[in-house]
């Protein structure tokens, strides 16, 4: 966002089922966060209600691919060409993602992947910015070390040292090199663990529809689904335990399990800052109330799935 430019203040609509981090970039890049909510069915934001956010300060759309799913990136990106928006695509949960045959976080003019430990490419810490405009992607290395015109490998070597010039106010972003080289080596397991996690999430999907739970939706025909988390929907009406009684009970049965995510709205930072209430976007409250995330590692092993299974179906009757 930094990168792209945006005025100070500019409005960056984005989806309320996420993670903090990508409202907390739209705030540290000076731009205002504005929320569109989700489509029931797909748990993505829905592209009608980024058209309803849209007001004359808007200036970007930041889709988040949420589990591995494709947002329906045609309308998102007729919508930017209608209002001339920037759209920086957040990818965490979608290296493996496709669109019609494309790539995710190739769509907009940015796309932002996460290599943090709970992510299919993992180095620790760290990231990997994609970028269509040759200028904007080198303005983005600047910015990532200090703002300096050269890094240190331009800087030292046999030739001799080569001065650097700062020519902006920049941050300490850069991935160390160890990193790198702990992430490169994963590249080639990529499609396998894909497969795997699909295997996975497969048999959940089999093994549970029977139960009085909701299940996510198949991957939509002409998209590759990521298959980053599973996440099934836990309803005291349906299933007869509450969602939080029934993360404790997994948890007790050794089975790890998550919640992606409580709607933004429900933190109390956001509702200070900007009166934000979860009520204002009730698709993504309704999700993330419910929303439970059950393990779907390329490590388990077939008796670990069946333990899942089998936990699950011991809660949910």
């Amino acid at each position: 966002m930094v990168a792209a430019s945006l005025p100070a203040g500019s409005e960056v609509i984005t989806t309320p089922l996420t993670f903090c981090a990508t409202v907390n970039a739209i705030l540290h890049a000076g731009l205002t966060p504005v929320l569109a909510d989700v489509d029931p069915l797909t748990q993505n934001i829905d592209p009608a209600a980024i058209e309803a956010a849209i007001t004359p300060r808007t200036r970007a759309i930041l889709p988040v691919h949420f589990a591995g799913r494709a947002c329906d990136m045609e309308r998102i990106m007729a919508i930017a060409r209608r209002h001339d928006l920037v759209v920086i695509e957040d990818c965490a949960h979608a290296i493996e993602t496709e669109y019609r045959g494309k790539k995710a976080g190739t769509f907009g003019d940015f796309g932002c992947f996460s290599f943090y430990v709970t992510k299919n490419v993992v180095t620790g810490e760290g990231g990997m910015i994609l970028g269509r405009d040759e200028a904007l992607v080198a303005r983005t290395k600047m910015l990532a070390l200090h703002g300096m015109s050269k890094d240190a490998w331009h800087r030292f070597g046999d030739a001799g040292y080569k001065h650097y010039q700062v020519v902006e106010c920049g941050f300490k972003y850069n991935m160390m090199d160890l990193q790198a080289a702990i992430g490169i080596h994963q590249l080639a397991r990529v499609e396998a663990n894909w497969i795997r996690r699909k295997e996975i999430w497969a048999q959940y999907q089999a093994a549970f529809v029977d139960l009085p739970i909701g299940l996510p939706a198949e991957p939509e025909a002409g998209t590759r689904h990521a298959h980053h988390l599973y996440t099934i929907a836990v309803t005291p009406d349906r299933c007869g335990v509450e969602r939080d009684a029934f993360l404790d009970a997994m948890t007790a049965a050794r089975i790890g399990v998550g919640v992606h995510y409580l709607s933004v709205p429900e933190h109390p930072y956001y509702q200070q800052r900007f009166g934000w209430q979860p009520d204002h976007w009730p698709v993504a409250r309704d999700i993330g109330r419910r929303t439970v995330s059950l393990p779907i590692s390329p490590k388990l092993s077939e008796a670990d799935v069946a333990r899942v299974i089998d936990a699950v179906r011991a809660q949910c009757r």
